[in-house]
């Protein structure tokens, strides 16, 4: 039986995550947490890649830095990819497979920019539903219903949009850097040409700290709202208390 994980992540494209809360993943698996990564295509063809096995290669450097337990990539169509019936199907089964607490995807469109991001969101959404739908093994052979207790949304580290919802800032300090070293892997989707963006992920991550008071940060933003048990121990970090 495979593994279950604590938090899975969902991105259209090897890169998206890393972008989007690389610095997230990389501190909950130093806080020993099982993190796993979900693809659903594998980003190809771009520009400057002559070859999806090179993609693949810089997303597994990449994964191997952030220190997840496993990264997966889905064998969806890159630019063509729509919320239809088989991708949910395809993703849900990755969810029942892997059995996460936390799903992590796409909260947003991203205009000017990949339509893809948005069709993820889409999938992953109606996939987290799919998860716990009974009564329909004929999609799912051998694979129990799982039911997920949470789902948050992320953005593209180098977009500044409105949340989705009540949204939760998570302290990276510390954890900038090695979120730039996992993007930085993808050498043949941000060569020197296009270092500005890297400079924009990390004016975001610094701007989005300050607000809630760290050095830097990752935001998300939650499509229900947030509760907790202890209102102290949720308004002050464990490092002020």
């Amino acid at each position: 039986m495979t593994a279950p994980v604590d938090v899975l992540a969902v991105g259209a494209h090897p890169d998206d995550v890393e972008i989007a809360c690389g610095a997230t993943l990389a501190k909950l698996v130093d806080q020993g947490y099982r993190v796993g990564i979900i693809d659903l295509t594998n980003g190809e063809p771009t520009p400057r890649c002559d070859d999806p096995a090179i993609r693949l290669a810089e997303a597994e450097r990449a994964a191997n830095v952030l220190g997840v337990a496993f990264r997966k990539v889905l064998d969806l169509p890159n630019r063509r990819l729509f919320d239809s019936f088989e991708a949910r199907v395809a993703l849900a089964r990755e969810f029942r497979r892997y059995r996460p607490r936390l799903v992590l995807g796409f909260g947003q469109k991203t205009p000017l920019a990949s339509p893809d991001h948005y069709q993820a969101m889409l999938i992953t959404d109606a996939a987290v539903f799919y998860s716990r739908l009974t009564k329909w093994d004929e999609h799912f052979p051998d694979l129990p219903v799982h039911n997920i207790p949470r789902q948050l949304y992320f953005q593209l580290g180098f977009e500044h949009l409105p949340a989705l919802g009540p949204s939760i800032t998570v302290d990276i300090a510390g954890y900038l850097e090695r979120k730039i070293e996992a993007i930085l892997c993808y050498q043949t989707q941000f060569p020197p040409e296009k270092q500005y963006v890297i400079e924009r992920v990390r004016a975001i991550a610094l701007t989005a700290g300050a607000a809630a008071g760290f050095e830097a940060g990752e935001v998300f933003a939650s499509p229900r709202t947030i509760g907790c048990e202890d209102l102290v121990k949720a308004m002050i970090p464990a490092s002020q208390q």
